[in-house]
């Protein structure tokens, strides 16, 4: 199993427990969980309440589009990738709405949409990987993804598998200690 993490201060179970496998269990994911996943990321704030964030999401059960959006990954991540149950590709929108402006926290807002969803994950008993290994273009091209919205990631969501069944070099990162800078760094 993974070493125990060395938190320096108090944090919820949930966020402690957090961490992204390559394993996964070869089990469907309920879509009544799937559907809480996304409400949660629905409700992330965002700058001026834009929420620009998009989704396109597959489990396997939808071969078809798990495929297209597996086939966007580099092979490093297809490798592992595959076992998930569920793959996401996220997006943001460019400009805001409501005056075509550029919006420059776009990736912000994302990333609280995000960590909604992964505290949900946790809370379902789920595991979330995030990977920017991916092509931007052969996403753009299979999704006919439009030019206001910029691919940003691929999440790999679901139940934890067995380290076991990784490739021995998978397996070793798979197993390591999670490690952070110390709490000190993170102030200037």
């Amino acid at each position: 199993m993974k070493p125990p993490k060395k938190i320096a201060y108090e944090v919820h179970d949930l966020i402690s427990k957090r961490w992204s496998p390559r394993s996964f269990l070869n089990k469907e994911i309920e879509q009544e969980k799937i559907n809480s996943l996304f409400e949660s990321a629905r409700w992330a704030a965002s700058a001026m309440n834009e929420q620009p964030w998009k989704f396109i999401y597959a489990t396997k059960s939808n071969k078809r589009k798990y495929n297209d959006i597996l086939n966007c990954l580099i092979e490093s991540n297809i490798i592992w990738a595959r076992s998930a149950p569920m793959l996401v590709l996220t997006m943001v929108s460019q400009k805001f709405k409501k005056n075509n402006k550029i919006n420059f926290w776009n990736y912000h807002d994302l990333g609280l949409a995000i960590g909604n969803l992964t505290f949900q994950a946790s809370a379902l008993d789920l595991y979330v990987h995030n990977m920017a290994g991916f092509s931007k273009e052969t996403a753009r091209e299979t999704f006919n993804i439009p030019e206001e919205l910029e691919p940003v990631t691929i999440i790999a969501i679901g139940y934890l598998g067995d380290p076991n069944k990784l490739a021995s070099d998978l397996k070793e990162k798979e197993l390591a200690e999670q490690i952070r800078k110390p709490f000190e760094d993170l102030f200037l």
